[in-house]
């Protein structure tokens, strides 16, 4: 008999098949490596990112808290001048000392203002966070910034929204996906991270979208206290260039144009034309089930957006800097009453003051109570690029109206925004228009490679036509941006104002 282990015979695979095996085995280990590596790059990019997000918000944020010392060297440099005078010319102005004692109250009024409204800010990330320096040779240490600074856009910061509102955000490489407004196609926002030119940015804004209910908070603002800002301690703060300083000063001008009685005269220039506009275009949005949403893209401090909500849109501001966002989502979320607040902001000039009285008028904020204002469900902002966030397929088509106000000449490239509006547009949908063309990349110089497009009102109008857009109706309208009314100099624009309807989807 023969034996079961007699019976067993070893059999030896071909060659061939042992050497296919190991060349698989070989290649799914470099698939395997090659995942990992790719993993880790993004990690790190992530990491990069974030740190860089993080120094661009900490430079903002220490732009504002820099803002009582910048402005007390200011009136020092007055009180110097005043010095030099002979004593005889002493005697012709000698109530100066009085009005320098009186400035200094004006600063202390705007430092508060200032400090409540970074003690109810919420920093989306970890402030705390070092960056060593760019590890990936195809990211840019160096953030392009979105707005340059002039008396026009003296743009610099972005919102949240109104009282009970969830803020939540979102960046497609760091955070988690956001509910936006009550459609489905907009709860899919989506921005990269910016920062600025040299690190004096409106910061690497990430998507953030807050909607609100129209709800109350009960927000103590006598109470805050520093101490429960770890994010404000002063080890985190820098000193920051006289021009982010300037950008703060910005900001408090543009406060006096969306949420002061004295900006009211502007509204009415700017906001006034394009709120009867869509009101005419859509006279039976209370009828519908669903009503027709309008998105507005440099919304700024939110109040063109606010009121396009109260009319019965759901309405969405969409706004890039972080200066803006910060002093939006305090006025919108934490406001309790109509003139909560005094401001100063016609201070930091000296020039073309009819009188002291005139330069250090207190301006009382805001002039509505912005809970209590009447908005619609799904009134929400959100923030960062324009062209980064709507480009995204999920928005194609579903808004029915676009509304621009002192915006297309903020971009680059104002064709990519053209573009843009028509894509995310339903056929049929409206973009409403109103500003000049001061391109704000147009007198950038040292930068070879910085883009600017400036082109003429009537190619903007014939791109417009390429991308579907008919003209229905178009006028010039006079009005002024962020402007004393009191002062002896005014620069008044001649804009354009238009409604475009887009007549069918354009194939790219």
């Amino acid at each position: 008999m023969v034996s079961p282990s007699e019976m067993t015979e070893t059999v030896t695979p071909p060659a061939s098949t042992t050497m296919t095996t190991e060349s698989e085995r070989i290649e799914s280990s470099r698939e395997v490596d090659n995942k990992e590596e790719e993993e880790e790059k993004i990690r790190r990019q992530k990491k990069l990112e974030e740190a860089l997000e993080a120094k661009s918000l900490r430079r903002i944020i220490s732009a504002y808290l820099n803002y009582p010392e910048a402005s007390e060297e200011d009136l020092k440099r007055w009180e110097r001048s005043y010095r030099k005078l002979s004593p005889s010319h002493k005697a012709l102005v000698s109530h100066y000392p009085i009005k320098f004692q009186r400035l200094r109250r004006c600063i202390s009024a705007n430092s508060y203002f200032i400090f409540n409204m970074l003690q109810a800010f919420e920093p989306p990330i970890d402030l705390s966070q070092e960056l060593d320096g760019c590890e990936d040779s195809n990211l840019e240490c160096a953030p392009h910034e979105r707005y340059t600074l002039d008396e026009r856009h003296d743009s610099s910061c972005q919102p949240a929204l109104t009282n009970s509102c969830t803020y939540k955000e979102e960046s497609k490489h760091i955070r988690e996906p956001i509910t936006g407004v009550s459609i489905e196609e907009l709860q899919r926002k989506e921005a990269h991270d910016h920062s600025s030119k040299d690190d004096s940015a409106d910061a690497r804004i990430t998507n953030k979208t807050c909607e609100c209910d129209g709800g109350q908070l009960n927000h103590d603002h006598g109470s805050v206290s520093f101490s429960s800002h770890d994010w404000l301690d002063s080890s985190l703060q820098t000193h920051v260039p006289l021009v982010d300083v300037d950008k703060v000063r910005c900001i408090i001008r543009n406060i006096v144009r969306d949420w002061a009685a004295e900006g009211q005269r502007e509204r009415d220039q700017c906001y006034k034309p394009i709120l009867e506009e869509l009101d005419s275009l859509f006279p039976d949005r209370s009828k519908e089930s669903t009503p027709p949403a309008c998105l507005v893209p440099g919304a700024g401090l939110g109040r063109l957006a606010l009121e396009i909500s109260c009319l019965g849109f759901i309405s969405q501001g969409n706004e890039f800097s972080y200066y803006m966002m910060i002093c939006s989502s305090f006025i919108l979320n934490y406001s309790q009453v109509p003139g909560e607040w005094t401001i100063y902001p016609w201070i930091h000039s000296n020039c073309n003051s009819l009188s002291d009285n005139d330069q250090l008028r207190p301006i009382a904020i805001p002039d509505i109570h912005p809970a209590s204002a009447g908005i619609t469900e799904g009134f929400s902002m959100c923030g960062g690029d324009f062209v980064e966030v709507y480009n995204e397929s999920s928005h194609a088509g579903m808004w029915d109206a676009v509304v621009t106000c002192f915006f297309i000449d903020t971009a680059h490239n104002v064709i990519e925004y053209i573009e843009t509006i028509s894509k995310i547009l339903k056929d049929g949908g409206v973009w409403i228009n109103l500003g000049p063309l001061l391109y704000h990349f147009a007198d950038t110089y040292g930068h070879e490679n910085e883009m600017s497009i400036e082109l003429s009102l009537e190619d903007v109008k014939r791109v417009a036509s390429h991308y579907g857009f008919v003209i229905e109706k178009e006028r010039t309208i006079e009005t002024t941006y962020t402007t004393n009314p009191r002062a002896m100099m005014q620069n008044r624009y001649y804009t354009a104002f238009w409604t475009m309807r887009k007549t069918c989807a354009i194939a790219t």
